[in-house]
């Protein structure tokens, strides 16, 4: 299942990372596909998107499902 949000306020390649990270605390196993300029995030898993959301949101940033 793929899950994509918006992040507005990703602005670098370090935000992706961050973001990244976050991802793979909550699902070491997720797929995650990120483009800086476009300001999106995909996500693989099987997780629901609300995990991915809220550990985003924990990590400093606003996702928005796309």
């Amino acid at each position: 299942m793929s899950t994509t949000f918006t992040v507005n306020d990703m602005t670098c390649n370090h935000c992706a990372g961050v973001i990244t990270k976050a991802v793979k605390d909550v699902d070491a196993n997720a797929k995650v596909d990120i483009a800086v300029a476009e300001k999106r995030v995909v996500i693989d898993s099987t997780l629901p998107a609300q995990e991915f959301a809220e550990a985003i949101a924990e990590a400093g940033y606003t996702p928005v499902a796309a």
